[in-house]
């Protein structure tokens, strides 16, 4: 399975295999160069985390997808099919964290292993791999591992989160941009995480605005039912509303964690939607991800840490500051909410829900681990987040970032398998 080779004044290379004989994994020292039966290539500089401040990473879904289809193309190329496959990658700790998530996810998604063996793999030699922080400014004493994030995409696969054969990458590439309206899919058909709309779409102190119109006809054409709202009223809901879609306000302060009775109204709404929820806050990673994560925690039974990894990596950035110590205090009530509310359906005639609910059910089941009412408010302002009114908050400060990064030219160019209609954002 190992083997070492070595480098006098360079350190000690390191290579593990994947597939015997066929694909490994290395870490170098120098740029190697390939032969008539090895064949060496890196994604260092091609597949790259766009960091908010001190995250790194993991990188996300559209990178994931990109990587499997690049090794699944070299292993069926012709022109290799004699030679030896090694990605390497160099002495970065970031860069060899990131390459490691790639190459544990192929191995996971399409392999076959189990989370630990990729793990096991991945650890070869003195190897060892930094942990993953979040995107808050500042200092960090939270982190995901490897481990965490090689768990949250196998669930997500048993789960039906992921699955690369109906997967849409021009679609997902195209609107996480925050020009094109910033969302990502976190479970698909269910849960929509977004940017939160203002009253008019322009460009403002360097990020994008995208009025409740602009989001309009992709959410109908997802099935999109059910807005909430997690920041104070930047766009009265009406324009929601009267559009046929239920608004719900749930606020608390940008950064902060949910109280209980928000954290239970909000799942209580979610689990009577008739469609997808889409859901924001200022920038929708923190609050936005926090609560869908809960949901996660409480249906699907993924540990914080794998519920944080799973929404990273579909939305980057996500989950921030003490959200992540809130989660992990909130997993053992939800996995006790959730195994009660699944044995509470089980026996009963679900109506409308049925079909859903059973889905549901058999998910859970299938993996061996050991009505709240929109009240239409009278909207008399429409206020910016948090206690001062001009105040510059984490999630403007995020959002600003993400507006400002430029598209990249250099791209591993792949047509997607299944294609979609864009609508587009304007």
């Amino acid at each position: 399975m190992l083997w070492i080779m070595s480098l006098k004044g360079a350190g000690t290379p390191l290579v593990t295999e994947m597939i015997k004989d066929r694909l490994c994994f290395a870490i170098l020292y120098s740029r190697p160069k390939s032969s008539s039966n090895v064949h060496y290539f890196s994604i260092d500089n091609e597949l790259e985390y766009e960091n908010f401040y001190a995250d790194f990473g993991p990188l996300n879904l559209a990178m994931v997808y990109r990587y499997c289809c690049k090794i699944n193309k070299k292993l069926k190329s012709i022109t290799m099919m004699r030679k030896k496959i090694i990605h390497f990658t160099g002495p970065d700790q970031r860069k060899q964290a990131n390459a490691a998530f790639l190459v544990g996810c192929y191995m996971v998604i399409y392999l076959g292993k189990t989370p630990e063996e990729a793990y096991r793999i991945l650890m070869f030699g003195d190897t060892s791999y930094i942990p993953f922080r979040d995107a808050a400014y500042g200092s960090c004493n939270f982190y995901i591992t490897l481990l965490d994030c090689f768990y949250a995409v196998k669930k997500a696969m048993q789960y039906g989160f992921l699955n690369f054969n109906s997967f849409n990458l021009d679609e997902y590439e195209y609107y996480e941009k925050a020009e094109n309206g910033d969302l990502n899919w976190i479970i698909p058909d269910r849960f929509l995480a977004f940017c939160g709309p203002h009253s008019r779409t322009r460009l403002d102190s360097g990020y994008h605005q995208h009025s409740p119109e602009a989001y309009i006809p992709y959410f109908k054409n997802h099935n999109v039912t059910t807005i909430i709202r997690l920041n104070k009223r930047m766009y009265d809901a009406k324009r929601f509303t009267n559009a046929g879609f239920d608004h719900y306000d749930l606020f608390f302060a940008d950064g902060s964690t949910p109280t209980d009775a928000i954290v239970k109204e909000f799942l209580d709404v979610c689990e009577n939607a008739e469609g997808a929820i889409a859901v924001h806050c200022k920038a929708g990673l923190g609050r936005t991800g926090t609560l869908i994560a809960c949901y996660i925690m409480k249906h699907y039974r993924m540990t914080a840490t794998e519920a944080i990894a799973w929404v990273r990596i579909c939305r980057p950035g996500s989950v921030i500051g003490p959200q992540q110590q809130f989660l992990m205090m909130k997993q053992a009530s939800l996995w006790m909410e959730g195994d009660y509310f699944r044995q509470k359906l089980k026996g009963q005639d679900n109506g409308k829900h049925k079909a859903a609910v059973s889905k549901l059910l058999l998910a859970v089941d299938d993996i061996s681990i050991n009505g709240v009412e929109n009240e239409d408010k009278q909207e008399h302002e429409l206020y910016s987040d948090d206690d001062e009114i001009n105040a510059v908050t984490q999630g403007d400060r995020l959002r600003a970032l993400k507006s400002r990064r430029q598209s990249k030219t250099n791209a591993i160019p792949l047509t997607p398998s299944i294609s979609r209609t864009k609508t587009v954002l304007r």
